[in-house]
């Protein structure tokens, strides 16, 4: 496949940084970065361009930056509880994705991006997790997420019964199993 060669106008996740000339097939170029304005051809005059407006960009930079590490201080003492239905085998009905996260830091003032936080997998469990949270290229927080059953206090209640009926329960089962093979 033919590649072209691009300059990058803001940061792209594996890809590069913002002024970086970095190759990159055509049609990723042609129909996402080139249309969104995130590139824009690599000629000799935008690169041009781009040197001159290189002190710019790298006051702008040192901006973004500093206004995430003086974002990432002010959460650092943030955490987040998630009240959620807990099935019987201790699994929650439904889980905590990066939405949820995104709205519980909405309510309590911080707009953040649902693409900056980082979940492999949604929160399917109770407990005590850290979701990072990527404010800027260079700065990650890791925000404490406590999953807690309704009323707060059954967690630790629900998961050892759901443990004791899970043992019994398959006994009982293999009785009435056995009665159902002979009859």
């Amino acid at each position: 496949m033919p590649h072209k060669k691009i300059l990058l106008r803001e940061d792209i996740e594996d890809l590069g940084a913002r002024g970086e000339v970095v190759r990159v097939k055509s049609g990723y170029a042609r129909n996402y970065l080139l249309p969104r304005k995130l590139a824009v051809e690599a000629t000799a005059s935008n690169v041009k361009q781009i040197e001159s407006e290189r002190a710019a960009l790298l006051k702008r930079e040192a901006k973004d930056r500093a206004g995430a590490e003086a974002q990432a201080q002010q959460m650092r003492s943030l955490s987040l509880t998630f009240e959620r239905k807990i099935g019987e085998q201790g699994m929650l009905y439904g889980s905590v994705t990066s939405m949820d996260v995104v709205q519980a830091l909405t309510d309590q003032g911080y707009e953040i991006d649902r693409r900056r936080i980082t979940l492999k997998e949604p929160l399917k469990t109770p407990g005590e997790f850290t979701v990072p949270v990527r404010l800027h290229r260079e700065v990650v927080i890791e925000l404490p997420v406590k999953i807690t059953g309704e009323g707060g206090g059954e967690v630790t209640e629900a998961a050892p019964t759901a443990d004791v009926t899970s043992e019994s329960t398959p006994s009982a089962d293999s009785d009435s199993s056995n009665g159902d093979v002979s009859a």
